[in-house]
């Protein structure tokens, strides 16, 4: 309520929120600011260096072009005929390290321009690049709200990165077929569809060295942290060896994004010192960071209030959920997603909210505690409608009208979460 009727920063709500439940909940006040200031501080403690590069690193690569650039090499193996298709991937791959937002505004000009080129409405582009955006978004680390899952839960980077591959994908491509079936030859309402025909090439938008240096700050700190999960397996594949000992080390999350930043360094054609400065791009991705630290932050906070509150006592003990199993975190996702809308918040609130019941749920092991995260994060897009900042980027980048919105983007986003989840659930029965 405190966000959607009265407008305030969840930042904000978020600390009311822990102090308010704090207090009335019985504990002492001078104990409850100990709480949050230890939940506060322990959450971005484990996570909050990861987050900053992480933004760094998509900074870098949306002010060279490099994500542009990486969506039109796309193009080439897909096809012209498979523009959506296209964009779905693109988004999907751009949004590991660039927020959401500014990956559907960097795509956007590749989307209209793709579309004119193929003679189709770019409806289905748009639904296919926004839930590409999404399903990486949600449910792939190292974009902030699986780390901020995985850090109160305790769950492994590495295993999230193993399973959300196919879950998120999966869901990506359930939600391309549903623009391709039903928003493929559907014409938008305004006569904003009648975009310039003017091609856009890399050449005009980046100062990149190329595809190849592009990917290289994705794909090398998913690969390291992966090789950690794999090296850290009860079969030790690697053994006690000292390879085993430097996969330990560079597939440390912060250490495998340092070494991704290192290679992000090197996308620009000429180094320009203004790049690190306070308003260059190392600043601009410090401040788009900073909000996302704060919400994560308060978020902790709130969860370590209900953690040590007689609530979880409460619940734990008289579960009345308890069949609904890997299910019951996607619910409550969705449902604080679709009150609230931002998928950050209601990522950070279901894992504050869930953790203490996870033993009961049967959720508490490694695995368990993956698919939680995966679950939660499918629910966070379910859906996407007027009160998420998203839906505007995409509607009014796309000349889209709300009713137009609610019918194409917001059921693609549920399209998206509901079949992520049902690859989730598919998935724990096999290995749970």
């Amino acid at each position: 309520m405190a966000t959607t009727r009265f407008k305030i920063h969840p930042f904000l709500a978020l600390l009311i929120a822990s102090l308010l439940y704090g207090i009335s909940a019985g504990i002492a006040p001078i104990e409850v600011v100990k709480i949050i200031n230890k939940g506060f501080g322990d959450t971005l403690g484990q996570i909050g260096l990861i987050i900053l590069l992480g933004s760094m690193i998509g900074k870098f690569l949306e002010k060279t072009g490099g994500a542009f650039l990486i969506a039109e090499k796309l193009l080439k193996l897909t096809g012209q005929k498979m523009v959506s298709l296209t964009m779905s991937f693109a988004g999907f791959l751009v949004s590991i390290p660039v927020f959401a937002d500014s990956g559907f505004i960097i795509l956007s000009s590749l989307k209209k321009t793709l579309a004119n080129k193929a003679g189709i409405s770019i409806i289905a582009p748009t639904i296919a690049l926004s839930s590409g955006l999404m399903a990486s978004h949600a449910m792939m680390p190292p974009t902030p709200g699986p780390v901020a899952a995985a850090g109160i839960l305790n769950a492994d980077i590495g295993l999230i990165i193993l399973l959300g591959l196919p879950v998120s994908l999966f869901g990506a491509l359930c939600a391309w077929q549903f623009a391709e079936r039903f928003a493929k030859n559907k014409k938008l309402a305004s006569s904003n569809e009648k975009e310039s025909k003017d091609e856009i090439t890399v050449e005009e938008t980046s100062e990149n060295k190329g595809l190849g240096w592009a990917v290289l700050p994705i794909f090398i700190p998913i690969i390291l942290i992966v090789l950690k999960s794999i090296a850290q397996l009860p079969s030790a594949p690697f053994g006690d060896s000292l390879f085993k000992e430097i996969t330990l080390f560079i597939g440390e999350p912060f250490i495998a994004l340092s070494i991704g930043f290192l290679f992000a360094l090197n996308l620009p054609k000429k180094f320009k010192i203004e790049m690190w400065s306070t308003k260059g791009w190392l600043g601009d991705a410090l401040l788009e960071a900073a909000i996302i630290l704060l919400i994560t932050g308060a978020g902790g906070a709130f969860g370590k209030i209900l953690q040590q509150s007689p609530l979880t006592e409460i619940i734990s003990g008289n579960l009345v959920f308890d069949n609904w199993g890997i299910w019951l975190p996607f619910i409550i996702a969705a449902a604080l997603k679709s009150a609230q809308g931002s998928s950050t918040v209601a990522i950070i609130t279901t894992a504050s909210l869930v953790a203490p019941l996870l033993p009961a749920l049967g959720l508490d092991a490694s695995f368990g505690l993956a698919l939680t995260v995966l679950a939660i994060g499918a629910g966070s897009v379910v859906v996407s409608h007027a009160n998420d900042s998203f839906f505007w980027v995409v509607t009014q980048l796309s000349g889209m009208n709300i009713t137009e919105g609610y019918r194409y983007h917001s059921t693609g986003s549920a399209v998206l979460g509901c079949t992520a989840m049902l690859m989730v659930f598919i998935i724990s029965k096999v290995i749970l």
